[in-house]
């Protein structure tokens, strides 16, 4: 590729509307331009480095033996509906109708379409298993857009769906597509971590995540693992093992006059108690209806957990009026007793705590001493809680929870008989009898895994790509290309480097040297070769790994055996 025939505009100031590091390198880069909200362009680099993290996604599926198909992207509404999921998927769902009024769908997954395909072809159990796989561009329309590609309205995805006749098998296959994901992402040079996960809209047994590990902004997954044992879990869905209850003897509840005293740190300062000993009453407006959440003093609730607790597809803060028709008192002295007319969800250590405070209903008042089972109720006791860091473990008991940031490039999800039974995708078993496929999905974000890397490599500079997914190989710079020497050394190099397989960037542009070099390191080639007067006057190139930045000369003749030892120390 040579710059002057490329379409590669990239910037010097950093894009306004760009909040990650890595949406504002593809954007100063000339990698991506946007269209609309969620909605970008992939300019000629860009692309190279999609097809390339695609080919790898598609070989590792391949190797497992899946086998690629392509599905419409246009889904009738029928078919989602059938599922149950035209509802439950929310609004994040693009729906249009055609010119008959027919409902549509702009397929944001393909669950029901592969079922569709799968019933009305594999009758025996002697067919399966089987992987069928695709990689297609998605929607998904998100409620606010933003860090670039990691949460956009349109986007590449590889999804990928087994059928198989037994659990024991299914096992297997899930197993093999935990395989294929390791060796993709690590063949992209992004080490994963793989976690529990919630299985959200998609429903099913379980699921699991694969998350780049990041230490910026972009780490948008936060994930627990243990000190000790292999536990590693989304903050979705993340629990620890909870400290025994203070043991005290239980007190007489006592209305006490906290005025404009509301926020839980603030009611433990005026009562001198600790944090701990305080309950918040939050008010949430479900699908269903109110339902009131209770968390000690120094948690904060867990928001997919209680969606997930009370079946809602939605759930918002309830707002300053609802508060108070509900309380019968001003938004932030909420509490327990008394409270009617909704659910009242209690978080379990809540449940357990002795003699704790929380709002009276009434303004400007809180309760102390309350105890569940004496004072109230509640609907139901449940793990609502958001994990923290330091807690100890809950699976081994003994180590302690660090939490990490990261970003999530790829998932697996157990759907079990969801999806066949509810589609009467069946198969007939070895006596004869009709039973429901058990079914996996698994999906790589093709877009999201280019964007994770930049945002895991790179420097002041600019993006430094991992060499196996880098739009190219080499990055070929002639210091003056108006001089007829360093014309003719760059061009030979160009040819020479094409015939060997390798891919080459010749910037063949009469721009300042400063400004290529600029460019070289905002767009990342792991080698540049610099041709300058003081080299060729030496016979001798300079070769750049933008990794390390460490230079190194070779001999012109020597260039392409030269960078291919290079190239294997990258």
């Amino acid at each position: 590729m040579r710059w002057s025939e490329a379409f590669i505009p990239t910037l010097r100031e950093v894009p306004a509307e760009a909040e990650l590091i890595s949406h504002q390198l593809l954007l100063r880069a000339g990698m991506i331009r946007k269209l609309a909200a969620g909605i970008y362009i992939y300019l000629p680099l860009f692309q190279r480095t999609l097809l390339k993290v695609a080919q790898i996604v598609r070989e590792e599926m391949n190797r497992q033996g899946a086998v690629e198909i392509t599905m419409p992207v246009l889904h009738p509404a029928e078919i989602w509906q059938e599922t149950g999921r035209w509802d439950t998927v929310g609004k994040e769902l693009i729906r249009l109708k055609d010119r008959h009024g027919r409902d549509l769908v702009l397929g944001p997954t393909h669950e029901e379409i592969i079922t569709f395909l799968v019933r009305g072809e594999l009758r025996s159990y002697r067919q399966l298993p089987i992987n069928l796989y695709q990689i297609q561009v998605k929607f998904r329309d998100e409620i606010r857009p933003r860090f670039g590609l990691l949460r956009g309205r349109e986007f590449t995805m590889k999804d990928a769906y087994t059928f198989d006749a037994t659990e024991e098998s299914f096992k297997k296959s899930y197993q093999k597509m935990i395989d294929a994901y390791f060796a993709a992402f690590n063949r992209c040079g992004l080490e994963t971590v793989k976690v529990e996960s919630d299985t959200g809209a998609m429903g099913g047994k379980s699921a699991h995540e694969f998350i780049v590990l990041v230490d910026t902004e972009g780490g948008e997954s936060l994930i627990f693992t243990c000190s000790n044992c292999d536990y590693a879990v989304h903050s979705d869905r993340a629990s620890f093992k909870e400290a025994a209850p203070p043991s005290e003897k239980v007190l007489p509840y006592e209305k006490v006059h906290t005025p404009n005293v509301m926020a839980a740190e603030e009611v433990a300062r005026f009562l001198k108690l600790p944090v701990q000993k305080l309950v918040k009453t939050m008010i949430y407006k479900t699908d269903n209806g109110f339902v009131a959440a209770l968390v000690r003093g120094d948690r904060e609730v867990n928001l997919v957990k209680l969606k997930n607790l009370v079946g809602s597809i939605e759930m918002d803060m309830a707002g300053t009026e609802d508060v108070q028709r509900i309380t019968q008192a001003p938004k932030g002295f909420a509490g327990p007793v008394g409270l009617a007319g909704l659910e009242i969800i209690a978080d379990t250590e809540v449940a357990v705590l002795p003699n704790f405070v929380s709002g009276a209903n009434e303004g400007d008042y809180h309760i102390k001493n309350i105890n569940t089972g004496r004072d109230f109720k509640p609907s139901r006791v449940a793990d609502i809680k958001v994990a923290v860091e330091g807690e100890v473990c809950a699976s081994c008991g003994k180590g302690k929870l660090k939490a990490s940031r990261g970003i999530e490039v790829g998932n697996t999800f157990s759907l079990g008989t969801k999806y066949s039974v509810s589609l009467k995708a069946t198969f007939l078993d070895e006596k004869g009898g009709e039973r429901p496929f058990i079914m996996g999905s698994y999906g790589i974000g093709i877009t999201r895994t280019a964007q994770a890397a930049v945002e895991k490599f790179h420097d002041a500079d600019g993006i430094i790509w991992p060499k196996t997914i880098a739009p190219l190989d080499v990055h070929i710079v002639p210091v003056k290309m108006e001089d007829a020497q360093q014309a003719e050394v760059a061009e030979r190099l160009y040819r020479a480097f094409n015939e060997a397989g390798i891919e080459p960037l010749l910037d063949d542009r009469k721009e300042r040297a400063g400004v290529k070099f600029k460019d070289a390191d905002l767009i990342g080639i792991p080698v540049q070769i610099v041709i300058g007067d003081r080299g060729l006057k030496e016979g001798k190139l300079e070769f750049k790994v933008r990794k390390t930045k460490e230079s190194s000369t070779a001999p012109i003749g020597e260039a392409v055996p030269y960078f291919k030892k290079l190239w294997e120390t990258i």
